[in-house]
């Protein structure tokens, strides 16, 4: 079951204990003329809101707007306005909280499917785009297919020794989709990353230990060797999707041995 955050009466809650806060804290730093007004309790100057009152239902009013932005087809706004009415004059309720929790339910259970089905579309998608690629992909002069689909190229050769996938390393990477966006770079982040090898996806496993320190490759991975048909959670990499990397691999910080 999909459950919503209270959202709305989390913030009221939050603007509640800040104004007790700054009411009682005497050595919170001075603010401006308005902020001064502000913390006194009097409303900030809001074209359309004029009243303390107004401005903190339209604060709320905010809050649960953005919290329910997902769903925002699903929801009939002025039923929803009724709702709340109803609720907080005390009156009678059209629905009891059986069939709230029966409603939630059922409604829980029809945005899975939803999604469910919005992500095997896109994968299918991805699936036919990166093979479809990867097939073109591997003609180019350069490029090197391994027995398990593994593609890469050797940009740079460097002439220090293989890791094993038992080592960590220390690399510069810039990861990419096929359309060319970043979802994750070291260079972007301003300095290398250490990784052990047992820890990341069976292509960077199987390319890394191809490379010797002070190489730099670009490989091509499969989505069967990154992160199959469910992309991470927050990122930009979705499902069956096809990952490309420029790799440096800059040392070995870590032996087998761990040494």
């Amino acid at each position: 079951m999909i459950h919503f955050p209270r959202t709305a009466l989390l913030a009221a809650s939050m603007a509640l204990a800040l104004v007790a806060c700054q009411s009682d804290d005497k050595t919170a730093p001075k603010t401006d003329a308005a902020d001064a007004t502000t913390a006194q309790g009097q409303p900030l100057k809001i074209k359309g809101l004029a009243t303390e009152k107004e401005q903190v239902s339209y604060m709320i009013g905010l809050d649960l707007a953005k919290a329910l932005e997902q769903v925002k087809d699903e929801v009939d706004v002025d039923t929803l306005a009724k709702a709340i009415k109803i609720e907080l004059d005390g009156g009678e309720s059209l629905m009891t909280d059986e069939q709230a929790a029966q409603v939630a339910e059922a409604f829980g259970q029809k945005l899975q499917a939803k999604r469910a089905a919005e992500a095997a579309a896109i994968g299918n998608a991805n699936k036919a785009e990166g093979e479809a690629f990867l097939t073109e992909n591997a003609k180019k002069p350069g490029v090197v297919v391994t027995d398990s689909g593994l593609q890469y190229q050797v940009l740079e050769e460097g002439k220090g020794p293989k890791p094993t996938v038992d080592d960590m390393v220390r690399v510069h990477y810039k990861g990419t989709l096929l359309d060319g966006e970043t979802f994750d770079s070291s260079y972007d982040r301003g300095e290398p990353t250490d990784l052990p090898l047992q820890q990341v996806v069976p292509g960077w496993q199987e390319g890394i230990v191809l490379m010797p320190v002070g190489s730099k490759y670009r490989f091509w991975i499969p989505s069967e060797l990154g992160y199959g048909e469910v992309g991470p959670p927050g990122s930009a990499i979705g499902p069956n999707a096809v990952l490309v990397f420029e790799v440096e691999l800059l040392d070995i910080v870590k032996d087998s041995a761990g040494e």
